[in-house]
Order: C-alpha cells, then structure tokens, then sequence
C-alpha cells in the first residue's frame, strides 16, 4: 500500500507579492524574519548584562550588513570565481548583466561565519571587549536566523535534496528544468530543524544553567560544531550546487565544513578545560548609553 506522505508536490509560488514590476519573495521575508528573531533573542542577553540599545543596535545593523555581504561573496568564491571576476558589480548589487532587478541569487553560509568572525574581531577590539564575550553571545542567536534562512530555501525550490523514495519526498515543482517532477530529500528542512533545535537548547543553556556565565568559547564551539556537522552529512542528501561538484568525493560545502568543526569541537575543549576563565563586559559610562540601556 502506498503511503499518503509520498509524492508531497510542493507548488508554493517562490513570490509572495508584487508591487508593480517588483516582486517580494518568501525567501527575502524569511531572512528578515531571522534577523529580526536574532535580533530580539540578543536583545534579551543585552538585557541580562545590563547593556546599552545603542551598542545592540550598532553590533545588529552592522552583523546583518557583514552577514549579507559574506553570504553573497562567499558564493561566489567557493563555487564561481570566474563570474566573481568577470562581473563584479552583478555579485555585490541584485541586478543582472542587463540591469534587471532579480536579488541577491547564490548565499554560502561559510562565507557568512567568515565575514562574521572578521567584523567581531574588529568589533572586540574597537570596543574594548573580550573577543569570546562577544561571539559566544551572537552565536547563541544565529540558529534562528540559519532557520529561516533554510525555510526560504524551501520556499524558493533551491538547495533541493537528492532523488529519494522516502516517505517524505517533495516534489519541487517550480525547481526548474531536472527538479521537477522528481521526488527528493527536503534537505532545507532537514537543516532548519536541526538549527532551531540547537537555538532552543542554547537560550534554555544561557537563560537557566550558564545564566550569563558562559565559559570562553562555548557557545561558539556548540554552534560550530552542530551546525557544520549537520551540513557535513546532509550534503550527502543535497543536489549538488554546481557541475564542477559532481566528480568530487565530498563536495564544496563538506570540504569548506571540516575546518569548522574542527575549530568548533577545539573550542568546546578548551572551554572545558578553562571552565573558569569566564568573560564578562561592563559597558564604559558615556553620556550617549548613561540612559539608554536596552527595554
């Protein structure tokens, strides 16, 4: 008997409205919903600690700005450097050859934790504050962005899995030509529930048993490590992304995967070892955060 969950043909039309000639895309709504979730999950750590809207507000705007552009440059040079070269201004504005609006298409998660990583460092150092304050806070908050980021995968019908007969397969039927009408793994859903399961277990670690006293290191090496291995094995039920990736053993989003969680399960040892070196900041008095802390 066949079963009633096989064959979901999933017909969800990738543009939610259009205003004139514009059209406003599930994915662009999600990855402002993810933001504005990490956005609200920060705010709360910024409550706890006693920190100033002003520096939540600078460390937010300019995270997503650096998220963003690393997402879009990361793209292009993990899986298309010749058109990175050839046309660079198509890469950094959502405009094609001709001038024609179509967003930002082609993000790489690796090229965002990379941008990430440089603009906290910058950051730390400007503000004066401990390097793992700082991220082991913002990691807490960015599965639930990666979330939604994955949901709007869905939505668009990219980043689909390979061919399957499991009980579950979609049916992409605005995949494009090769997609549709074929039955495949839902790898987007398969990593947004492994994000926002690891987005609850971290608020529920910081809130209830760290309480803002979170080791040096360890949220960033839990997030590192269950993110990058997640991505390491669901690559195996992923289409592959481009040609080149085809006569590879491990594709590019696996080879790119190992040195985070490499980095990822040092930092959990470490933070382990050094169970009490505990970073903690105390924002500077000024007259610009004196009555501005964070509501």
């Amino acid at each position: 008997m066949e079963n009633v969950l096989a064959f979901i043909n999933w017909t969800v039309d990738p543009v939610a409205f259009s205003i004139g000639s514009l059209e406003v895309r599930w994915y662009g709504i999600l990855l402002a919903t993810g933001f504005i979730l990490a956005y609200f999950t920060l705010k709360k750590i910024f409550i706890t600690e006693k920190l100033s809207q002003g520096l939540l507000d600078k460390l937010s705007i300019w995270t997503i700005i650096w998220t963003i552009v690393g997402l879009r440059l990361g793209h292009f040079l993990f899986y298309e450097t010749e058109y990175l070269v050839s046309h660079p201004l198509q890469v950094l504005l959502p405009f094609d050859e001709d001038w024609n609006f179509v967003g930002y298409q082609g993000l790489a998660s690796h090229g965002a934790v990379i941008a990430i990583i440089l603009w906290l460092t910058y950051f730390s150092w400007k503000k004066k504050m401990n390097f793992f304050w700082l991220i082991d806070r913002l990691a807490i908050a960015i599965p639930i962005a990666a979330a939604f980021v994955r949901i709007g995968n869905l939505m668009n019908h990219e980043i689909v899995g390979s061919i399957t007969n499991v009980n579950w397969a979609f049916n992409f039927t605005q995949g494009g030509p090769g997609i549709a009408g074929t039955f495949r793994h839902p790898a987007q859903l398969y990593e947004s529930i492994v994000y926002l399961l690891l987005f609850l277990a971290l608020v529920l670690y910081y809130l209830k048993f760290a309480k803002g006293n979170v080791p040096a290191g360890r949220t960033t090496g839990i997030v590192l490590t269950v993110i990058f291995i997640a991505r390491f094995f669901i690559e195996f039920f992923k289409e592959v992304q481009v040609v080149k990736e085809e006569a590879m053993t491990l594709n590019i989003g696996q080879l790119l995967s190992i040195p985070f969680i490499l980095i990822g399960v040092g930092l959990l040892i470490w933070s382990f070892i050094k169970k009490d070196n505990i970073p903690h900041y105390i924002e500077p008095k000024t007259p610009e955060n004196k009555d501005n802390k964070t509501k």
